[in-house]
């Protein structure tokens, strides 16, 4: 196999642009528009970098020219644009600042000027001055480089600052390299928090389309009434109406013509004109094709009666009539007022809009980017003084809306996911930062040197990952250069690895216990890993990798993963049902691949397993299943190293019959989209594995209850060779190594297959 070196093909991000510049075309608003054209922009800047070759998307230095460690806009995917985050216009505090700088400040623009003033006397002071008074925000980590070399220097370490500066002069004309000096508001102890205030309080913002709808209902409908009323005056026989077939059946309009219809129809012009200037008209009024366009234009048209309308006119008059009619009922009849009480009533009660302008008035009280100390803000039913005509005092605050505002809740994480705050392993992954920055900072005795690290970690949680391929990794913590020069800063003997360890079983524990059918996702497990260095564990945690750039082999650490949850799992359930090796003991053999120590033999046993070198999508995703069968994606590893075993028998036979019943649930859903199809019975799959895995720590009588009660459950027909296969392996026989079982119709349920999946929906090919 070459090791030449791979980068990513540019038709995923060619395609990416189409799609793109098609939603801005086909955007319905022009917040939608913005949003397409700012990604288009994007895209544009992905295609022409990697067309010209100052992008090299598939490294971790992409960027021609830029270090690892500078902060890169990304796209969807791990596609670097080109960009630098941290390569941004002077705020209105830099440009007055950099106004007020002696003539004698160097630099070739304002950025650099600005920069190098920092390292000057008076920057330096200033910078230790917001430090100290806690008065600064990092939202890059970049923001935290010239505050650490101020630090340094501050503290007696100013070989390490030189260093440092050496490191960043050369972009010191481009990249912000100072926080904004403004106090910041974060969770303390143990609570973490999913959203600031500020973010809350926006999603309570009423969407355009719910402020077009009410005006609709109270003052464009009244004007549409009396619209068709005056069209019917104009009838000679019964109501247009629409029959079964969609035809119009009833009398003519323009036949008759009352005394005051003229005066009539200029009245309604003239209030329609004035509505105009008042109420923006909706698409109900200006899609031509509406009821309303229709029977509007017609009332311009015929000034001067019936003669100024054409046949083909009067008939579309007709039908818009029998559209309404039969819809909402005749103007002035039971059925029109019924549907008018109705929606009076909907826009006469108080409207989720106006408590949410309440609850966002609440949320005004607390720092914008803090959170809330306590739900009770959000419960509260509206008091005295926020009542209006609208709005009664003893409202209660819908469900919706307290949910919105809970995402700033500060509180344990545990308790977050109790109130369904967090909602699966990726939220769980954004909120851990917040707590490990601090277990991390511990490390410093000097508070301003942690509060200094907390916020550079939590910032630099935030980048988004690279695609990455020749087994690269992705850029740690520790590489960045402001970062490393704090070294002298820490402890001679910090002793946080207890309280690391307490967090890391927690933090486990809560995964496996509160999305049980959910492998960890990567960037819990990046949190993870570092939560373990800090305990001073060293474990072989492994992460997801994508099917598309897989390069064909695997690092020793998934060979150690394997071999642990083969000495774990030791004649359980588990182990039976997918044949784990019983003895991973032999020497291993390894190879250098770009590089990299990679586990020769372990990949040679997932391509055994799999019946597959490789190659295709699918072959690779085959191959990829077997590596997580083998080290049971992580949960073997953190379940013996954190001594979870007697925790987990605790809660296993719960923990598994939620899995196996999201799996009927998950696996009953139809779709006809292929790709839909696929992910399906991928992530059905995935929570098979996971559901075994829990299953192996129950006791006998309990896993069979557990597998009759699965059986029973099973409504689609694909999952009953899974459900068939598991009752026999518990009845001790085994799977062949084509997946099958000698007797019945039990099937190993895999997720990725070559050909036809037989779990997929309809038998769909995937290759």
């Amino acid at each position: 196999m070459s090791d030449q070196i791979r980068t990513a093909s540019p038709g995923y991000a060619t395609g990416q642009l189409a799609r793109a510049l098609a939603a801005a075309v086909s955007a319905g608003t022009e917040a939608d528009r913005e949003r397409a054209l700012r990604k288009s922009r994007r895209w544009e800047d992905v295609v022409s970098g990697m067309a010209g070759g100052t992008l090299a998307v598939g490294s971790r230095t992409p960027v021609a020219d830029t270090p690892a460690w500078v902060t890169l806009e990304v796209a969807h995917g791990g596609f670097a644009t080109g960009r630098y985050l941290a390569e941004v216009p002077l705020s209105e505090d830099e440009t007055a600042r950099v106004a007020s700088l002696p003539d004698e400040v160097p630099g070739g623009n304002d950025r650099e000027r600005l920069n190098l003033w920092y390292l000057g006397d008076a920057g330096q002071a200033e910078l230790l001055d917001a430090v100290r008074s806690g008065r600064f925000r990092v939202e890059l980590p970049e923001d935290g480089a010239l505050p650490v070399v101020a630090l340094l220097l501050d503290k007696g370490f100013p070989e390490q600052a030189l260093d440092l500066v050496a490191e960043l002069r050369p972009l010191m004309h481009r990249l912000r390299l100072t926080p904004r000096f403004e106090p910041i508001a974060r969770p303390s102890d143990s609570a973490v928090r999913v959203a600031s205030v500020r973010d809350a309080a926006a999603s309570l913002r009423v969407p355009e389309q719910i402020a077009k709808m009410r005006a609709t209902l109270t003052a464009w409908d009244p004007l549409y009434d009396r619209l068709v009323a005056l069209w019917c005056r104009t009838l000679d026989g019964e109501l247009p109406r629409l029959g079964e077939d969609g035809s119009v059946h009833g009398g003519l309009p323009c036949r008759t013509w009352p005394a005051d219809w003229a005066a009539a129809r200029a009245q309604w012009l003239a209030d329609f004109a004035d509505m105009c200037r008042t109420v923006a008209p909706s698409g109900r009024q200006t899609n031509p094709k509406s009821n309303f366009a229709v029977l509007h234009r017609a009332l311009e048209s015929c000034s001067h009666g019936s003669d100024a309308l054409t046949a083909r006119e009067v008939g579309r008059i007709r039908r818009a009539i029998a559209n309404t009619v039969s819809r909402r009922g005749a103007p002035e009849t039971a059925q029109r007022g019924a549907w008018h009480a109705a929606q009076t009533a909907a826009v006469t009660a108080p409207t989720n809009a106006a408590l949410a302008d309440v609850l966002a008035s609440r949320l005004d009280r607390f720092p914008s980017d803090g959170g809330l100390p306590s739900l009770d803000v959000a419960t509260a039913a509206v008091s005295e003084a926020e009542t209006t005509t609208e709005i009664p005092c003893g409202t209660t605050m819908p469900d919706v809306l307290v949910h919105k505002a809970a995402r700033a809740l500060e509180a344990p994480a545990d308790e977050l996911v109790r109130l369904g705050v967090i909602t699966s392993g990726e939220t769980l992954a954004t909120v851990l930062p917040q707590l490990t920055s601090r277990l991390l900072s511990a490390a410093f005795d000097d508070p301003v040197v942690a509060g200094l690290h907390e916020q550079t970690y939590t910032a630099f949680r935030r980048r988004r990952g690279l695609l990455l391929l020749n087994l690269e990794h992705q850029v740690q913590f520790t590489e960045l250069p402001w970062v490393q020069v704090l070294e002298p800063c820490r402890s001679p003997q910090p002793d946080n690895a207890t309280a690391a360890h307490r967090a890391l079983r927690q933090i486990t524990m809560l995964a496996l216990t509160a999305f049980p059918q959910a492998v960890l996702p990567n960037p819990l497990v990046t949190e993870i890993r570092t939560l373990a260095k800090q305990a001073e564990l060293d474990l072989p945690l492994v992460e997801e990798v994508a099917a598309d750039i897989f390069m064909g082999t695997f690092t020793t650490k998934w060979r150690a993963a394997a071999a642990v949850a083969s000495r774990l799992l030791e004649g359980t359930l588990y182990a039976n049902y997918y044949d784990l090796p019983a003895n991973w003991s032999k020497p291993e053999r390894t190879l250098l691949r770009w590089g990299k120590k990679t586990a020769a033999d372990f990949t040679e046993l997932c391509r055994q397993r799999a019946g597959t070198s490789g190659g295709s999508v699918a072959a690779n995703g085959m191959l990829l299943e077997q590596s997580q069968i083998l080290t049971t994606h992580n949960l073997a590893v953190l379940v013996d190293a954190l001594d979870l075993t007697d925790e987990l028998r605790q809660r296993a036979p719960e923990l598994a019959g939620r899995t196996l019943s999201w799996i009927v649930r998950r696996q009953s859903q139809r779709t006809d989209h292929l790709h839909a199809a696929l992910i399906q019975v991928k992530n059905t799959a995935y929570a098979w594995r996971q559901a075994l895995f829990l299953l192996s720590f129950c006791e006998p009588a309990e896993q069979m209850s557990l597998a009759v009660r699965f059986s029973t459950e099973v409504r689609d027909i694909r999952l009953a060779p899974a459900a068939e296969g598991l009752l026999q392996v518990l009845d001790g026989d085994r799977f062949t190594p084509a997946g099958t079982m000698r007797r019945g119709k039990g099937r190993r349920f895999l997720g990725w297959a070559r050909g036809a999946n037989p779990f997929l929906a309809h038998g769909s090919d995937e290759r």
